[in-house]
């Protein structure tokens, strides 16, 4: 018998590491030619990974949610033949270790077979959620103390008995006491994976590579949010109901000619700007599994109402997991809204490589001076951020002046 190791492939998109998301086989199975073996988070999707050929499944590179690099070891294969397979790609052919070898390390948090010691710390560890002695846990059974609420300061959190005489001095005994409001003692460890945990690599770069500056200004959309409503009011049942981000989308498609280094992507390492006569919008969408970008391309090409529909398709999309690459790629500047709730002012981060992104505020109505007179009309804040790097301050704020000229008078879109 020999062996066959599986790399991860290379995905595209300059990907040098995934995240496994998801296994679809175990050590033992019996995988056929093209079978899925795994789900597999890029920075864009989750993508499917089969099998280049057929064989039984010897060892897992990983656990599911942790991250394998490009070239890493994805699975391990006994073939049933002795010749190394034509998979078209080059692979290691080894002779079949034995199968204590193939196994792999023991799971993190699992004692290795034969250390019975281990074996035993492990599985109190993993029943009571604390490192703490015998002697330790009965002294805080009899006190009525939660020790999953008490910091440990030894290795790995262990509890020493110094650690619960301060957590009883600080007045952790009350949690003991009947009556009354009881102090909360719970916690839960969530682990950052999948979605999640890219979202957390991309905003954390962004925010430390890129010099921010946020720029808010007020727009009196009195006169936008009446002519939504009419359009809405006479759309026909094909057309889908208009909000406030077709309208922003056109605007900026009117404006962003003027500041063409605003609808650009910085490539930091290469020094180079690329400036793009097409508007490829990004828009930030909340889903169940985090923030999600997908993209309304060529929004020049498209009006009022193509917008819209453009704009409902690729959010549904993203919400629905089932965006495809090419739908979460591409964008040239990125609006965020977070709706009714989108408060006064907000600063958002910029959608790298991107140099721009204009943050929709919630609209009020709200008492304003105008012509002398104080008249209550509906306003609402744009929060924008720019790269300091390729945008100065000025023209920041002029493309933000720009965009509140057209919004105010609506009619400008559409000349």
């Amino acid at each position: 018998m020999a062996t066959y190791s599986f790399k991860l492939p290379d995905l595209g998109e300059g990907i040098v590491e995934s995240e496994i998301s998801a296994w679809h086989v175990r050590v033992g199975d019996r995988v056929e030619e093209d079978q899925v073996l795994a789900d597999v988070q890029t920075d864009k999707a989750i993508v499917e990974v089969t099998s280049p050929i057929g064989g039984t499944v010897l060892a897992l590179g990983c656990e599911a949610g942790h991250v394998l690099a490009v070239g890493a070891e994805l699975v391990r294969f006994e073939l049933a033949g002795d010749s190394a397979p034509d998979t078209g790609q080059p692979q290691d052919y080894v002779p079949a270790p034995s199968r204590t070898q193939a196994a792999g390390p023991a799971p993190a948090g699992k004692a290795a077979p034969g250390n019975p010691a281990a074996a035993e710390a492990a599985a109190a560890q993993a029943t009571t959620g604390v490192l703490a002695s015998p002697s330790l846990r009965r002294r805080a059974r009899e006190e009525g103390i939660d020790l999953a609420a008490v910091p440990g300061s030894g290795p790995r959190g262990r509890i020493s008995h110094a650690d619960l005489e301060a957590f009883i001095a600080a007045g952790g005994e009350l949690a003991a006491r009947p009556g009354g409001r009881q102090p909360r003692a719970g916690r839960t460890e969530v682990r950052v994976t999948g979605l999640r945990r890219i979202i957390a690599g991309k905003m954390q770069k962004a925010k430390r590579d890129i010099p921010h500056y946020s720029y808010i200004e007020e727009v009196d959309v009195t006169q936008l949010e009446a002519l939504r409503q009419m359009l809405n009011e006479d759309r026909r049942e094909s057309q889908p109901r208009l909000t406030l981000l077709p309208f922003l989308a056109q605007a900026l498609v009117k404006v962003l000619p003027q500041f063409p280094h605003c609808n650009a992507r910085y490539d930091d390492e290469a020094g180079v700007v690329t400036q793009f006569d097409a508007v490829h919008l990004g828009v930030a969408t909340m889903t169940d599994g985090g923030l999600m970008v997908p993209v309304v391309k060529n929004c020049e090409s498209l009006d009022l109402w193509q917008c819209a529909a453009e704009l409902a398709r690729v959010s549904q999309a993203a919400r629905e997991q089932r965006a495809s690459v090419a739908e979460l790629s591409g964008s040239t500047i990125s609006i965020t809204s977070l709706g009714a709730i989108g408060g006064i002012a907000t600063t958002p981060i910029i959608n790298a490589p991107e140099t721009a992104i204009i943050g929709v505020n919630k609209m009020q109505q709200r008492p304003v001076v105008k012509d002398g007179a104080i008249v209550v009309r509906t306003m609402m804040n744009l929060s924008a951020s720019f790269d300091h790097r390729i945008v100065d301050g000025y023209d920041g704020a002029q493309l933000v002046q720009a965009l509140k000229r057209v919004l105010e008078n609506p009619g400008a879109i559409f000349v």
